[in-house]
């Protein structure tokens, strides 16, 4: 292995999340020589370590958007029988939904790293960054080698938390303009042996109280995996006993891809911060401890439940959004609502603006202008003015606290992740200016890949 801490790549991408995956395997597709560092064992970042599911959405209306890398690995879920593929979404939030399989996702995602003769570090954490002339030299990579420095023409952050940006002197900005508050993070739970028609019975008979699936009751007679939210009242009932102690109105549960299989949406970590490692550990433990309540609740309260196995919470607490980038171009809000296209597009969403509360309770919804719309994401968005051989993919580009909330989905994490790899091959051929190459260049490589592009 230490061959491979004296090489020079053309490609590191820091973080194997589903967007770090997508930019590996674009690059390496264009020639380049790829090493990926992840600090988990497996790939697949928040839907594997965090429990997070289904992917939401790839669509605008009945227009797929999002396609690629991204649906080329849903299409391999299919195939090998760990997804029914893109399936309407049952309290029609986004257009469509995709459930999955998480021990399968693991096994695409190697295979398609493989295949591409990417290389990957598991259980290895980036620790710290070396630079020289406004460029990236090198990471610090610490794992059961010791503390070794990996090389590469250019480095894609794929973290999540902009950890290589932040280190290396990128301009970064955290959570609202306010006061810094992050969007609360979750600790997922994963149930099997839910009794899905007892669940969806008492629905249908109590529709009055489940207003967000009222309309919508011809959906979950469908042979679907359904996504459900309610039982307002019976959560209200037992935060009063103090029974329950979170921030969050009602439940909130997305079926897999498999039989009576549901992951849970609920807990809610207001308060903590991402980026630090003592908030974060607490922050575990907080979410562990309403997991805990909550599976009292669903056994007395949700039927279907009483008998279902809690599989797991986490592994890890899901983290919706920590360091922006402040990158050659901001995306905010009214770009998204309005749908604005950029001559530099490189990715495209429908997804609205969804934003968890940071003080609580609620969750505030903006949707895009009419229903089938979408934005466009310009290539501007994931480089900046400090760091020439630097591109930041994934919910930690340059958008504003609110439109993060949109663009911090699955799907457009895919999609960015695929821009940022098609643009490193690109730049790694030159000179390693991620900010000099071409937008023309890009777009084509990304078509010719099967992402949906328009300017």
């Amino acid at each position: 292995m230490m061959g491979l801490y004296g090489r020079i790549f053309d490609v590191v991408v820091a973080g194997g999340g589903v967007s770090g995956c997508a930019a590996a395997v674009s690059a390496a597709r264009l020639g380049a020589n790829v090493l990926v560092i992840e600090p988990n064992g497996y790939l697949g970042g928040a839907l594997t370590a965090c429990g997070v599911g289904p992917m939401m959405t790839f669509h605008a209306g009945k227009k797929q958007v999002i396609r690629g890398f991204m649906q080329e690995l849903v299409s391999v879920l299919e195939s090998r029988g760990y997804s029914k593929g893109h399936v309407p979404d049952t309290k029609q939030y986004t257009d469509t939904i995709t459930p999955f399989n998480a021990e399968g996702l693991k096994l695409a995602l190697d295979d398609m790293l493989a295949g591409e003769g990417v290389e990957i570090l598991f259980h290895s954490f980036v620790g710290g960054v070396l630079k020289g002339g406004g460029r990236i030299t090198g990471l610090t990579v610490c794992n059961k080698d010791g503390l070794n420095t990996v090389k590469a023409k250019v480095f894609i952050d794929a973290t999540g938390d902009g950890d290589v940006a932040y280190w290396a002197g990128a301009k970064m900005e955290k959570g609202r303009p306010l006061d810094g508050a992050a969007q609360p993070m979750t600790m997922k739970m994963k149930y099997l042996g839910v009794d899905t028609a007892a669940l969806k019975t008492h629905i249908l008979k109590n529709i009055e109280s489940f207003p967000e699936m009222k309309g919508k009751e011809s959906l979950l007679g469908l042979d679907i995996p359904a996504d459900i939210e309610g039982f307002a009242a019976e959560v209200k009932k037992e935060k009063a006993a103090g029974r329950l102690d979170l921030a969050r109105e009602n439940i909130l549960m997305f079926a897999t891809d498999r039989e009576g299989e549901y992951i849970l949406n609920t807990t809610r970590i207001i308060g903590h911060d991402a980026t630090n490692a003592k908030s974060l550990s607490v922050a575990e433990i907080t979410g562990r401890r309403q997991c805990r309540q909550l599976d009292a609740f669903l056994r007395g309260h949700v039927p279907g439940f009483e008998n279902a196995a809690l599989e797991f919470t986490g592994p890890s607490i899901g983290v919706r959004s920590s360091r922006q980038l402040v990158g050659l171009y901001t995306l905010d809000a009214e770009d998204i609502l309005s749908c604005k296209r950029f001559s530099s597009a490189v990715a495209h969403s429908g997804y609205p603006i969804d934003i968890h509360s940071p003080d609580g309770e609620g969750t505030a919804s903006y949707f895009l202008k009419e229903k089938g719309s979408y934005y466009s994401i310009p290539y501007e968005v994931m480089v900046c003015g400090e760091i020439e051989n630097l591109i930041v993919t994934g919910r930690c580009c340059s958008v504003t606290f609110e439109a993060q909330a949109s663009i911090r989905v699955t799907p457009s994490a895919g999609a960015l992740g695929q821009a940022a790899g098609a643009a490193a091959s690109q730049a790694a051929s030159k000179n390693g200016d991620v900010r000099a190459i071409g937008i023309k260049e890009l777009q084509a490589a990304l078509i010719g890949q099967g992402a949906y592009i328009e300017v």
